[in-house]
């Protein structure tokens, strides 16, 4: 038996379905612990092959693999520290999430997830099975718990594990960022804290996998409820822990104490990971977006350049006969504030071309929304031949208020490969492009100061595809709009409860209307950033065909 314990927690950037990457990884993080003394070395949920594998990880060669890997790392463990680590665990017939503890040379024990989520992103239920309550394991004569994730949300598993012995709560994690989250899991860990009189280990992994974020933001909590550790949020990290047992327990000395980002700089954080690892991770050199001198494409833009840096960006200004002086003049003062390539390609006469091929078919038909368009699609073609000849992904600059209610063109500026305002409504977007006007994001590798001038900020919005054009023409007022659809979209309240916030009744139903129909779009829209409750995609699965309303 031990009185002292040195554990690192590491909260570290896997790849999905890179073994070979992911346990190089952890063989790097675990040297950098052994050369400072210690002991335990902790990785999050299901590191060894990323989180959340889907489906995946119900291909046989795929949990072979896995496993293979895990055992193979265990063979360094004869000398140096141990290593618990999140693997699928195939065994009697069944799929596990499990966390294995590797000693000795070996894989000396493995627990296995309990509570598997299947709300929101999660569908663990389809792919594991639940584990049994686990009571702890046995290392180096201290009895450690391992409650994996959602096994902590409620109390059953960690009451469990102290009521057979447990001496101390380490719990791995894949929890995705949402706005209010990182206070949520504090809160959570104190609960448990409260509930069982021990202290609490919270690693949780970092990085982007499609649409998801994860945060990391591990810490850890004494028995005492007193926080002894908190990492940063949104970087890879580790940290060295040193635990004493006392008369009533262990103890973690304090040590590193991070405060991490809130409010929009979080979630510019979130937007910054979520575009550079879909970008690095799928391998492209860069991004091109259409630069239209409006703030969605402004802060799309701000973003990339700040994940990415402005060599890996490039912007197309695409004028049409309806583009004003004044977007073309924003636009290109965008990409110099910004330092990034810059081009203007017109669509002037391509959109001509399309018009006289068509006009025998259409002939006895005034122009109408089909006109608008055509020049959005053309924009979309000219944006995808730069990315097949160049190879940078299309990055689509669509907000949520837009998509929600489908004023956005399938093939046209929906027409890319990722879209970091996916989740973002129209307002927040002014308020993001005024912060980061104002503040510079932590990691950032675009210029400090301005990033866009304030014009973009301050002028109505417009699609410019046909003269005068204001987005208020076809929309309620952004502050109204995007009220009625957090009520429908995140809060699903019921018609009479979004009249009583003082909507009319007409526009409510109009509204509700539109987020109905404009399903099939959603559906065909690239995947982004995950920063809400309920994003469209894997949150929000509503059918396509659909004839129910509330608003009767």
């Amino acid at each position: 038996m031990t009185d002292r314990l040195t554990i690192a927690l590491v909260q570290a950037n896997p790849k999905m379905g890179d073994l070979a990457g992911n346990i190089a990884k952890a063989r790097e993080y675990r040297a950098q612990a052994a050369a400072q003394g210690a002991d335990l070395v902790v990785f999050t949920e299901l590191f060894a092959c990323g989180y959340p594998p889907e489906d995946l990880v119900l291909k046989p060669a795929f949990q072979a693999d896995c496993r293979a890997a895990v055992e193979g790392l265990a063979k360094d463990t004869v000398t140096g520290p141990a290593v618990l680590i999140g693997v699928p665990w195939a065994e009697d017939g069944k799929l596990y999430n499990a966390y294995a503890l590797l000693d000795g040379g070996t894989v000396k024990n493995v627990r296995f997830k309990v509570d598997l989520p299947n709300y929101g992103v999660f569908d663990e239920k389809r792919v594991f099975a639940a584990g049994p309550m686990p009571g702890p394991i046995e290392f180096r004569g201290v009895r450690l718990g391992i409650p994996i994730c959602e096994d902590v949300w409620t109390p059953d598993v960690v009451e469990c594990i102290a009521e057979t012995g447990g001496e101390i709560i380490i719990v791995p994690n894949g929890s995705p960022f949402e706005r209010t989250k990182f206070d949520r899991r504090i809160d959570l860990g104190v609960a448990r804290v409260v509930e069982t009189g021990l202290p609490f280990l919270y690693v949780n992994q970092i990085g982007g996998q499609d649409e998801l974020v994860f945060d990391g933001g591990s810490f850890v909590l004494n028995a005492d409820r007193t926080l002894a550790l908190q990492m940063p949020s949104f970087v890879e990290a580790m940290e060295i822990t040193h635990w004493t047992r006392e008369a009533d327990g262990w103890r973690c000395a304090p040590g590193t104490k991070v405060v991490n980002e809130e409010g929009h700089a979080a979630v510019y954080q979130a937007m910054m990971l979520g575009l550079r690892d879909y970008v690095n991770k799928n391998r492209f050199p860069g991004v091109v977006l259409g630069l239209s001198g409006g703030i969605d494409s402004a802060l799309s833009a701000a973003v990339a350049v700040d994940a990415l840096g402005a060599d890996r960006v490039r912007c197309v200004m695409m004028p049409s006969k309806f583009t004003g002086e004044e977007s073309l003049g924003d636009a290109a003062e965008c990409a110099r504030l910004l330092g990034v390539p810059y081009e203007i390609i017109p669509i002037e006469d391509i959109v001509k071309s399309f018009g006289g091929a068509l006009a025998p078919a259409f002939t006895g038909r005034n122009p109408d929304i089909t006109e608008e368009n055509i020049q959005s699609r053309s924009r979309g073609v000219l944006l995808m031949a730069i990315s097949n000849k160049f190879g940078p992904m299309v990055l689509t600059t669509g907000n949520k208020s837009e998509m929600s209610v489908g004023y956005a063109t399938l093939y046209g500026d929906m027409c890319g490969g990722y879209n970091v305002l996916k989740d973002i409504y129209k307002m927040e977007v002014f308020a993001l492009c005024r912060w980061r006007n104002q503040e510079h994001p932590r990691g950032g590798l675009g210029p400090a100061g301005l990033v866009m001038p304030q014009n973009v900020i301050d002028k109505p919005p417009t699609a410019e595809l046909r003269e005068n054009q204001k987005d208020e023409d076809s929309l309620p007022p952004y502050p109204k709009l995007d009220d009625m659809l957090e009520c429908l979209v995140e809060n699903e309240m019921p018609f009479e409860d979004i009249v009583a916030r003082g909507h009319d009744p007409a526009v409510v139903k109009r509204i509700e209307n539109l987020l109905y129909i404009a399903e099939y779009k959603r559906r065909q829209a690239p995947p982004g950033v995950k920063i809400g409750t309920r994003n469209f995609g894997r949150d929000r699965r509503y059918p396509i065909t659909n004839g129910y309303r509330d608003a009767t």
